[in-house]
């Protein structure tokens, strides 16, 4: 029974990478914003994730002498995003990449602190015109969570999480190296520092537990434990939403608009078997726990289309225990002495190539092998020099319980662990001859690992003539399935450049918006960096609300930039 009324100009529905940004935007322009979250933690997958944001062009980059340009970035994720349709419209590719560094100066302006991941490459340089081998991918400076107050355990935090970046984990896997050791010095100081009390952490946490300490000094209204119910239209426009708060219905009306920043559909099996029949499951996820698609549904039965429904922010990985994920690529398959094959034994993919390209690649295969028959297969050699599962677990012996389990499969000879792993033994040899007769000659004459700044990033320097290209030649051998998992969903409700959201018709729904996973994106089909899924769903949700509450974003930048360069 719905007993309670509450008025906002504007509502944000999920507490996302866009929740803050557009919370702001609001509060400045002089107008009372809310965030709802569904579940009982703030963050969604952003503070699951590896904590950085895709912005080309902006003064970071500048600042360190990295030559970019709108121009540049403009031909970069036209190539990365073309065929998307409405998506990655040339009018939502403009918009993003006009505004998102403006708004990285804008959230700068409140306090947020950005540096540049040196070196973590575009993720197709070499591959797309525009391409930036530095890389334009910012990353959230270490938060202490003691920050945070009574808010600390609010925050969706990973178990037991490690104070290391995402570019520091594929450093760490290098074993003695002067990388890895610089790593550990570093890591090894922040946890001394929370041994005598700090909470320091990085990451997805550096993102959003800055934002949310942002929020809270804004006085930002957050209702945690209040998922959205329904949306109610007067003449067509959005004024009223419908929220269980702490298991009430209330109701919550708003004169500007709705946001819905509520992320995907990863953890919600019917819609997975709707629009994703490859994978038919939600086992492989390691997204927020609230990505279950209401959000989309709830805005579909008010009309909005959809697109790119398909696509996941894939990160092919192997399941180690119940809910425990090694991911593979390309932090440990970009490595020499390492190669994923199919069900028949035969390379398929790039190893060292994006993620969601390998996902991608991985989900064609698994059409015609429904339990995809991929396998991530490595030597002895591996195993000594690299650690696990994106620098997680150890280098050397694997634990013998992941032998016993049949986690991992170890074999003296490459036809064995065919053998082993149900692959044609003499298919395998035949593979992996091929790949060695590329690593003695340094060049991957199939796939071209190796060939790129990007590739480069995860493979190992010490490596002569190709950094990602080395044999594997010493026994036991070591086979792994490979699953496509992901960190979330990535089609959702087609948006204009406004972020409106659009019925089947291209009409605009008055009032209500969309950012985030909740979206189909803006990058398309092709993911071009670290954190572009971040970037983009903070600049929609900055666009959004300047839009809802009546300041163009345009015009409203210029005026943010000069005070956040005066602000310190």
């Amino acid at each position: 029974m719905t007993d309670e009324l509450h008025r906002f100009d504007y509502v944000i529905v999920g507490s996302g990478a866009g929740a803050v940004a557009a919370a702001l935007v609001v509060k400045r322009n002089g107008k009372r914003p809310l965030i709802i979250e569904s579940t009982d933690r703030f963050g969604g997958s952003t503070s699951l994730s590896g904590g950085l944001a895709w912005i080309p062009d902006n003064h970071i980059l500048r600042e360190k002498g990295i030559e970019d340009s709108f121009e540049q970035a403009w031909v970069y994720l036209e190539a990365c995003s073309a065929g998307a349709g409405i998506a990655a419209s040339p009018e939502r590719r403009r918009a993003f990449l006009e505004q998102a560094p403006r708004v990285m100066e804008f959230l700068e302006g409140h306090g947020m602190k950005w540096h540049h991941s040196e070196g973590y490459s575009d993720y197709h340089e070499g591959e797309y015109p525009g391409a930036i081998a530095r890389g334009r991918a910012m990353e959230g400076k270490p938060f202490d969570l003691r920050r945070l107050g009574p808010w600390e355990p609010l925050l969706r935090q990973h178990i037991g999480d490690q104070p290391i970046s995402a570019p520091e984990m594929g450093k760490l896997s290098l074993v003695h190296s002067g990388a890895s050791y610089l790593v550990m010095a570093k890591v090894g100081w922040r946890m001394l520092l929370n041994k005598l009390g700090r909470k320091i952490r990085c990451r997805g946490n550096a993102i959003q537990g800055r934002l949310l300490e942002i929020a809270l000094r804004n006085e930002i209204e957050i209702w945690l434990n209040s998922p959205l119910v329904d949306l109610v239209f007067d003449e067509g426009r959005v004024c009223t939403l419908k929220v269980a708060r702490d298991g009430k219905v209330v109701t919550v009306d708003t004169s500007d608009g709705v946001l819905l920043n509520g992320g995907g559909f990863a953890h919600n099996l019917e819609m997975r078997a709707l629009y994703q029949p490859a994978l038919g499951t939600t086992d492989y996820s390691a997204a927020n726990p609230g990505d279950m698609g209401e959000v989309i549904e709830i805005a579909r039965k008010a009309g909005a289309a959809t697109d790119l429904m398909d696509l996941s922010w894939w990160v092919p990985s192997s399941i180690v225990g119940p809910g425990i994920f090694a991911f593979h690529v390309p932090n440990d398959s970009a490595k020499p002495h390492c190669m994923i094959v199919d069900g028949k034994g035969e390379r398929f993919v790039c190893e060292a190539t994006s993620y969601v390209s390998v996902g991608m690649a991985m989900l064609d295969h698994a059409r015609a092998e429904p339990d995809f028959g991929s396998w991530f297969i490595v030597d002895s050699q591996f195993r000594r020099k690299y650690r696990w599962g994106a620098g997680v677990f150890p280098a050397g012996d694997p634990p013998e319980e992941w032998i016993t389990s049949g986690y991992m499969i170890r074999a003296e000879t490459i036809e064995q662990l065919g053998q082993a792993c149900g692959i044609d033994p003499e298919r395998l040899a035949s593979s992996i001859a091929r790949f060695n007769s590329f690593c003695r000659s340094g060049v991957d004459e199939d796939f071209a690992k190796g060939s790129s700044a990007y590739h480069r990033f995860f493979g190992d320097p010490r490596q002569r003539g190709n950094a990602c290209l080395g044999e594997l030649s010493e026994p036991p051998y070591y086979a792994v399935r490979l699953v496509p998992s992901d960190v979330g969903t990535a089609g959702g409700l087609a948006t204009d450049e406004k972020a409106r959201v659009l019925t089947e018709d291209g009409k605009t729904i008055p009032g209500l918006y969309a950012t985030g996973n909740a979206t189909a994106p803006v990058v398309g089909r092709s993911y071009p960096g670290a954190g572009a899924s971040i970037s983009a769903a903070m600049t929609f949700g900055y666009i959004a609300a300047h839009h809802a509450t009546g300041r163009p974003a345009s015009l409203a930048a210029r005026t943010l930039h000069h005070e956040a360069v005066h602000a310190g």
